[in-house]
């Protein structure tokens, strides 16, 4: 669908001529996010979050490339090159407070980003491409992330690398030697440390890619809207700059402030305190817990305390990777025809009372002792986690009676009003 005021790119001078007809990079991104880029007129904050993550992985690409100028890949001496880099290196305390801050925001920002699509049905037809590629970003978020926490090798470093790659172990017949090649040996150690580092440098590439591929995705339906009505006409989007480019620029003005007071401020917070003690194999933590952003699928894992058929430590084992893995099928277990969660009152019922206390939940007893009564708990919230997307669901999406959609995305925006609503209805109706 064309519209009038998404006048194609032309060049303004002589050398942005030249390159347009040899390289036409200028062109691409004016269509993907300039004044060529058609967007829904009506988007909230709420769809400023993809934006921020961008932002986010940025940083954490710059700021991680300088800190592995600095730092050295060796059991030996990695902790204490964690310690040059807070203490000798210029900026360098900025350099690693804003890289391990800037993880915990890009997870809350993804987080929130995830969660928006849950609310809206992101996922659905014909958006279901987006929604797969952004489960794969999760994914390798969470591998470069876990890699990342072992590198400063401190207690909770070696030991968190030690019970999350035990995990394999569980794994039938080929677990063990599973669990050795991944460490390179039978404990974390130099082989584990360069491995990690490696692959922790690597992959933040790995997702810059694919994010290309998200945003490529998305530019071939357009983006979804808080109505989940498709474009229909030309009052119903606006360019995306300068509208929406102020939008973000808004939103990630007020972040960079809050992003700030943590790193200058409570720098620490988000981390835990046992990783400023170097990691020692003969003394283990009497709390061994991952980062917080690991939570809700730590709980998931430890829910599962009894053998049945299988190993509890095996079923706790499928169950965490089956918490993510689940959203891969999201697309075809809600088969409701109404996207926005505003106009299907059964659903938003479950998803405000049911799905978010779950997963605060989770987050909360992922970093709570291996006792009860937080195991019980954990079993309970597990439980209706997966029942929640697996049973849930699908019968609300047979049985639920949607509330009326608007006409149009201009409709939703400005009412029923003959003037506002241009080509809402045919030409005869308006005789």
């Amino acid at each position: 669908m064309s519209f009038a005021w998404a006048k194609p790119y032309e060049p303004q001078n002589d050398l942005m001529k030249w390159i347009d007809q040899r390289l036409p990079l200028p062109r691409l991104v004016y269509d993907a996010v300039g004044a060529g880029y058609p967007t829904p007129r009506n988007l909230n904050y709420m769809w400023n979050f993809g934006s921020l993550a961008g932002f986010f992985l940025v940083l954490q690409i710059v700021t991680g490339v300088i800190l592995a100028m600095h730092y050295a890949a060796n059991s030996q001496v990695a902790f204490a090159t964690t310690e040059h880099i807070m203490r000798d290196v210029n900026w360098g305390w900025l350099m690693r407070y804003a890289h391990a801050n800037g993880a915990s925001f890009f997870f809350i920002v993804i987080y929130l980003h995830i969660f928006r699509g849950f609310f809206y049905s992101s996922y659905k037809a014909p958006r279901e491409m987006i929604w797969l590629l952004g489960v794969v970003i999760f994914l390798l978020m969470m591998a470069t992330a876990f890699m990342g926490y072992v590198l400063p090798w401190g207690q909770m470093s070696f030991w968190g690398a030690k019970v999350i790659t035990g995990l394999f172990g569980a794994i039938p017949l080929v677990g063990e030697s599973l669990q050795v090649w991944l460490l390179g040996g039978f404990a974390p150690d130099n082989a584990a440390l360069n491995r990690f580092f490696s692959l922790h440098f690597l992959l933040p590439f790995v997702i810059a890619g694919v994010v290309i591929l998200h945003i490529w995705a998305l530019h071939i339906p357009g983006s979804s809207n808080p109505t989940g009505v498709e474009v229909k006409q030309e009052s119903d989007t606006v360019p995306f700059h300068p509208y929406y480019t102020a939008k973000d620029g808004w939103t990630l003005g007020l972040i960079l402030v809050i992003f700030s007071l943590f790193v200058f401020f409570m720098p620490n917070m988000l981390g835990h305190p046992d990783n400023y003690i170097e990691a020692n194999p003969l003394s283990t933590p009497a709390l061994i817990v991952p980062e917080w952003y690991f939570y809700p699928f730590y709980a998931i894992l430890r829910a599962f305390t009894f053998d049945f058929i299988l190993p509890a430590k095996l079923w706790g084992v499928l169950a965490m990777f089956a918490s993510i893995l689940i959203w891969f099928i999201l697309p075809w277990l809600d088969r409701s025809p109404v996207r926005s969660g505003h106009y299907r009152p059964l659903f938003r019922k479950f998803f405000w009372f049911g799905l978010i206390p779950t997963m605060l939940a989770l987050f909360w007893l992922g970093g709570m002792p291996a006792e009860e009564p937080y195991v019980m708990l954990s079993q309970v919230f597990t439980a209706y986690y997966f029942l929640h997307f697996l049973v849930i669901l699908p019968i609300i999406s047979q049985i639920e009676k949607p509330e009326p959609l608007p006409f149009s995305i201009t409709e939703g925006v400005l009412g029923k009003d003959e003037n506002a609503v241009l080509d809402a209805k045919p030409a005869a109706a308006k005789a």
